[in-house]
């Protein structure tokens, strides 16, 4: 069965609900520092909750979806996910707020796990990688506008306001998923298995050199794109005083790199094959860090000197995450969304790993930021080394 275009839209729309949560409240993290009293690189902190979160509702959304179907799960998800985010806009301190976005995060992470689950359902190999970059195409839009709606949305309101905005975001997931989803997965393919069970498939699928090593090293690249989100406000607003504003749009001229390199990795898989497109995107992000640290450390190139690596290293993942996720899945087709699920809690333990050193160690600079991001860039570079090739 191939997917529809409105199929696809929803998808999109659904995947969608991470950068919205992400993305759309990082011109506010100066304002919620002061909000709250807290010390400089505080709000760093509540984007390691919502990774937490992630993670841990990445790896029980994977054998939900596997043993109740994909609309079920879904449903769940975004409507805990909405009633989270009016707790983050009401949330009175620091630390509830960081309770409610790890709430949301569970339930928003079934929005991650399923779509990727639907995809390996209905396709496999190349026309699954242009579905994902397809499905990056559509929730491309989300990243390039959130960044410079929460930036206007600070202008004329406070940062509470992007919380109810996000909530409405989840209700409309709900009703969409209610009325338009249909479930992919059949009666006879559902899988039932007790804890013991589940945690012998995970072992499984983590034993498959095929998916660790391209879990891992889209692992490592997500890592430093953590890495970006949680220390690129300090970067942009605090050192170099550039507005909310043009921060979006900064923010935004990265993501279209990532979303024109997802479209255009569609259109390279089947003529230069896999090995050779996720080779030269791991070589291109390991450099782009490199020059990064380097501009960080000396600051001979003010703001443009970290914009220019910073774009090099998004679009290398617009081709390395689509392609490293098809590798992941690949050999699971009977247990796509707990692969899914084991893939991306990998992915954002990594992420609020790296994003709480990143609140940890914040000085106000690019510093922080550019040596995680070198970090991760060296591991994905390292572990391709053992990447099964063919």
């Amino acid at each position: 069965m191939k997917p529809s275009i409105w199929l696809t839209l929803l998808l999109g729309v659904l995947t969608a609900v991470g950068p919205v949560s992400t993305d759309m409240y990082l011109p506010a993290f100066p304002l919620i520092e002061a909000d709250f009293g807290g010390r400089a690189g505080g709000a760093q902190i509540t984007l390691a909750a919502w990774f937490i979160g992630l993670a841990f509702g990445q790896i029980t959304q994977g054998s939900l979806s596997d043993r109740f179907g994909r609309r079920a799960p879904l449903i769940f998800g975004t409507s805990l996910y909405a009633l989270a985010s009016v707790g983050c806009a009401l949330a009175p301190g620091l630390w509830w707020f960081s309770i409610w976005r790890a709430l949301a995060a569970i339930g928003g992470s079934a929005s991650m796990v399923v779509p990727r689950a639907v995809v390996r359902d209905l396709t496999d190999g190349h026309e699954a990688a242009r579905l994902l970059s397809r499905l990056m195409l559509v929730m491309g839009v989300v990243p390039i506008l959130a960044p410079a709606a929460g930036g206007a949305v600070l202008a004329v309101a406070g940062w509470r306001l992007i919380f109810w905005i996000a909530a409405v975001y989840g209700g409309i997931c709900t009703l969409l998923v209610w009325r338009f989803l249909p479930d992919t997965l059949a009666q006879s393919r559902r899988i039932r298995l007790g804890p013991i069970g589940l945690l012998g498939r995970y072992a499984a699928i983590a034993r498959e050199p095929r998916f660790i090593t391209n879990a891992l090293c889209g692992g490592f690249a997500m890592a430093g794109l953590f890495a970006y989100l949680g220390g690129s406000p300090a970067a942009y607003i605090s050192q170099y005083h550039i507005t909310p504003a043009h921060y979006g749009m900064l923010f935004g001229m990265n993501a279209a790199g990532f979303i024109f390199a997802a479209q255009v990795n569609a259109r390279l898989l089947p003529r230069f094959g896999t090995d050779r497109v996720l080779d030269t995107a791991i070589a291109v992000a390991a450099l782009a860090t490199m020059v990064l640290t380097l501009d960080a450390f000396t600051g001979w190139g003010r703001v443009p000197g970290l914009a220019a690596p910073l774009f090099c290293y998004l679009a290398a993942l617009g081709f390395l995450m689509p392609t490293t996720t098809v590798g992941a899945l690949s050999r699971h087709a009977a247990q796509a969304a707990s692969a899914s699920a084991l893939m991306g809690t990998g992915q954002f333990v990594l992420g609020a790993l790296f994003s709480t050193a990143v609140g940890l160690i914040n000085d106000g600079t690019a510093r922080p930021m550019a040596l995680l991001m070198l970090a991760g860039g060296a591991g994905a570079l390292l572990t391709n080394r053992f990447r099964p090739r063919g």
